[in-house]
């Protein structure tokens, strides 16, 4: 029995109880203190009068003190009974008439139906708006669902282990369902989804990898686990910070690559503005954006100083990346030493796993020894960083499960050595902020990447890195022909860099302000999700679902 229900028997139960207790004390009061009979029906009208503060009838005014004590009482308690049924049952009742009921039901084609609702499933909707793409979330609390709906998403409320809620859901036509609870509730939906449609593509995460196979038995398509990947991807971003060569690019064809380059303290970029630093006309690789204290910004302001809490994302032929990377490392310093990592649960084991391929000296501390963990003791203590070697340490990566202790970590680290490279792992996105504020050089969210995993599984996109919001198409635009990117305001009205261009087998890659588009091109354009929305809108491209 939940809490209001019994909050609803207490209040019948005491109202119930006054009414009869006060029937009885006015049937006797009025033949004691008044010397007038009357019955318990005559009695019992009062009291409703008194409660309801209809009137007294015949019966007023009375003669005796003790009546009179009693009227006053009964008052008293019939308005406070009365007015407490407004905040227990009249206002509760009259806003659930008021609420916006999600719909019971939905008719879609080629949607995505995801059960549950997570920060990484936010990622993924963002995704599937951005491409057009409907979804439905399967909701099983009632509350959820409908906060859900009045901030415009399309879900319905049900329990997804019922093959109605998924007939609801319209599973038998659905292009994808994505598991998005406790394993092994994954794999009793997944049961349930087979059940409805055989056919249909699951995906599921999986908390323990040693569960996955169980998941695979229950019809499950797809299994993926996230911290696996936010592991190598906090192995990749530590090695490109401690090597001169070019870390894990993302090839998009045509020789085109993405990178992610850090600006160091002390590089010829720290302090310079956008404009000043002369990237392109120096490297011919292209600034698609920054990151900046964990925000990207696409179309950032030339004058925006960069510093080493600046991450550029650049695009171009190797060479021009190699060129661009030179700009943002220290000169001098050295960068294959020693790096430490905090944490050694999943993904701090992935992390130890990638960086040792690398040949890189790596010390690993956790709370409990074990199999890996060089030191024992709390990476929150001073003491205990320094014993693994923070003073010389290169970069420092902070893999631990839980967020205050990481930010905490962080705020230790920086303080003990200004000039080591931090990098974090973040559970909450609401943590990313306050991780860059404690003094962190770079943070992957784990919402954030499980939920590109996600979109790149369902979509089949392509993704310039699985930590990031950016996405890379191919597509002719059919609008622009006969126009330069500036006479078409492609970055001011989109915030999306045309970065190359196909034309008769060729690729451009200098895209000045003076190249003109031609019909037929293929333009390679990059941008966060919502920006490449905006594009094809301006460049008249047709969106198939």
């Amino acid at each position: 029995m939940d809490r209001q229900r019994r909050r609803g028997f207490a209040y019948v139960a005491l109202f119930v109880g006054a009414v009869v207790a006060y029937t009885v004390a006015y049937k006797y009061g009025m033949a004691l203190f008044e010397g007038k009979e009357r019955s318990l029906l005559a009695s019992f009208q009062i009291v409703v009068e008194t409660f309801t503060t209809t009137g007294y009838g015949e019966d007023a005014p009375w003669q005796s003190a003790q009546m009179l004590g009693l009227m006053v009482m009964m008052q008293l308690s019939g308005v406070f009974l009365i007015f407490l049924t407004l905040p227990l049952f009249v206002v509760p009742w009259v806003e659930r008439r008021l609420e916006v009921e999600p719909p019971s039901e939905v008719e879609m084609q080629n949607h995505v139906v995801i059960c549950g609702f997570s920060p990484r499933g936010e990622v993924l909707i963002a995704e599937l708006e951005a491409q057009d793409v409907e979804y439905v979330v399967v909701e099983p609390d009632r509350a959820v669902a409908r906060d859900l709906h009045e901030g415009g998403m399309s879900v319905i409320n049900g329990d997804p282990d019922s093959s109605e809620t998924l007939l609801r859901a319209s599973v038998e036509s659905a292009r994808a369902v994505v598991l998005d609870y406790e394993d092994e509730r994954n794999a009793t939906v997944s049961l349930s989804v087979r059940e409805v449609n055989p056919q249909v593509r699951t995906v599921a995460f999986v908390d323990d990898r040693d569960l996955g196979r169980y998941l695979e038995l229950a019809g499950t398509d797809e299994i993926l686990s996230p911290r696996d990947l936010l592991g190598k991807s906090l192995a990749d971003k530590v090695t490109s910070v401690m090597t001169t060569q070019l870390g894990e690019t993302v090839d998009i064809g045509a020789d085109v690559e993405f990178i992610e380059l850090p600006v160091q303290r002390g590089a010829e970029l720290d302090g310079v503005t956008l404009a000043e630093s002369g990237i392109r006309e120096r490297t011919g690789a292209n600034v698609i954006g920054v990151w900046l204290g964990g925000q990207f910004v696409a179309n950032v302001d030339p004058d925006r100083r960069l510093d080493r809490n600046t991450v550029l994302l650049v695009a171009g032929m190797e060479s021009q990346l190699e060129a661009a990377m030179d700009l943002t490392l220290a000169p001098g310093r050295r960068r294959t030493d020693h790096v430490i990592v905090a944490g050694h649960g999943e993904v701090g084991q992935t992390v130890r796993e990638a960086i040792a391929t690398s040949h890189i000296q790596c010390t690993v501390i956790d709370i409990e020894a074990g199999p890996g963990v060089d030191i024992v003791g709390d990476a929150t203590e001073e003491s205990t960083l320094r014993e693994a070697g923070i003073d010389d340490a290169a970069a420092l990566i902070v893999a631990l499960g839980d967020d205050a202790t990481t930010v905490f970590t962080t705020l230790v680290a920086r303080a003990a050595n200004p000039e080591v490279e931090i990098i974090c792992r973040a559970n909450e996105t609401e943590s990313v902020g306050k991780l860059y504020a404690a003094g962190a050089d770079y943070v992957l969210a784990l919402a954030s990447v499980s939920g590109r995993m996600l979109a790149e599984s369902i979509l089949d996109e392509d993704v310039v890195t699985l930590d990031t919001q950016i996405d890379i198409v191919r597509t002719e635009a059919p609008r622009l022909s006969a126009k330069t990117p500036a006479e078409a305001h492609i970055r001011e009205r989109t915030d999306c860099t045309v970065i190359a261009v196909e034309r008769d087998g060729t690729v451009h890659t200098d895209i000045g302000p003076d190249f003109r588009i031609e019909r037929g091109d293929a333009l390679v354009v990059a941008g966060a999700d919502e920006d490449i929305a905006r594009f094809y809108d301006l460049a008249g491209v047709h969106r198939d679902d």
